[in-house]
């Protein structure tokens, strides 16, 4: 620990101190918790972003496919407003946030809604969606006032939470204790499928107890796709003979970063802070840097979530006249994905079943 982390270390104790009040006061039922009418599936983390919390919000949607409606909710981080809203495909990220438009534009059948009163929003969306399946919730799993069904606690292969502290001398925002109300917890970005071995380490590392079901997971990257000037994805195109400017507003671009120096003969790269909002003046630094750095055959790249904020910007503006391709990511669950995938459906079947 660098020794400004042990300056700050007694902030962080403070505010462990704090926390831990407030769980207490929880499980004490002194503070109320609401367990809603529909299925519930929180997946969140203790930390403050990086862990790949939408991706998985995805597998979720993607293991709950047989059932219909679903729906997701998030507060929407970004956005202009705090009420419960529907995310139609045709809005802005700057009125609903990125990752909930991008998971409207993705997938056009689910309902996507943002609302950061999470208790009131599920209980809108009851109202609203006749024979509502399932919820999955975006980073919900420090809001107490709701008690999800199932809660899905991610935690990265690189960064996990026994090698952390809380803010500000590190980036959780949660107690680690608070990992025991978690059925499920992933360790994410992994490099490959642990040994049964190093499996048994990181489940007693985390300190999970017998019942939580521990599962680790992978990023794949798909292939580059042009971004249309109408805001649509075009077809695949590729980097190898292309000079690249990464530009990105995610909280950890250096595992994309690595990716597209494997697809480019020559790549740059232009960071913002997480869910930045691009303003002219980063546009136009994007600009100049694609006419400078490279002198062959150039392409801006960038994510899906950071497309999001530039759909804006494609037709009139610095942008307007730069090629620009998109690479999405999946999670993959390595160990067991059939058993991940039945659990996810037992729980929203059986509560089905019991309504």
């Amino acid at each position: 620990m660098g020794k400004a982390q042990l300056l700050l270390l007694p902030f962080a104790w403070l505010y462990g101190a704090l926390l831990h009040i407030r769980h207490w006061l929880f499980d004490q039922g002194l503070l109320k918790s609401h367990r809603p009418s529909v299925p519930s599936i929180v997946v969140g983390n203790l930390s403050f972003g990086g862990t790949g919390k939408t991706p998985h919000v995805e597998l979720v949607l993607l293991c709950l496919e047989g059932f219909a409606p679903l729906a997701t909710l998030s507060r929407g981080y970004g956005r202009n407003g705090l009420g419960t809203l529907k995310v139609e495909a045709a809005d802005t990220a700057h009125g609903v946030g990125d990752e909930p438009l991008q998971l409207k534009r993705k997938h056009q059948d689910v309902h996507v809604y943002v609302g950061a009163d999470r208790v009131k929003a599920l209980e809108e969306m009851s109202a609203r969606l006749a024979g509502l399946k399932a919820v999955v919730l975006d980073d919900a799993f420090q809001h107490r006032q709701l008690n999800a069904g199932l809660n899905i606690l991610l935690t990265t292969w690189s960064k996990p939470w026994f090698n952390d502290h809380l803010v500000p001398a590190g980036t959780l925002r949660d107690v680690t204790s608070q990992a025991r109300r978690a059925q499920v917890v992933i360790v994410t970005k992994c490099p490959g499928l642990p040994s049964l071995d190093t499996q048994a380490i990181w489940r007693r590392k985390l300190g999970l107890q017998k019942q939580q079901h521990l599962y680790f997971s992978a990023l794949e990257y798909a292939e580059p796709c042009a971004l249309e000037r109408d805001g649509s994805m075009g077809g695949a195109v590729s980097l190898a003979d292309t000079s690249v400017l990464l530009l990105t507003g995610i909280a950890d671009p250096a595992p994309l970063l690595d990716h597209v120096r494997k697809l480019s003969p020559e790549v740059a790269d232009l960071p913002f802070p997480d869910h930045h909002e691009f303003t002219a003046g980063d546009l136009q630094k994007a600009a100049a840097r694609m006419a400078t750095f490279a002198a062959a055959q150039k392409m801006l790249v960038t994510t899906e979530k950071d497309a999001m904020r530039l759909l804006p910007h494609l037709r009139t503006g610095p942008l307007a006249n730069i090629p620009i391709a998109v690479i999405g990511i999946r999670a993959m669950i390595l160990n067991e994905p059939e058993r991940f995938t039945q659990l996810l459906i037992d729980h929203v079947g059986t509560h089905q079943a019991h309504r």
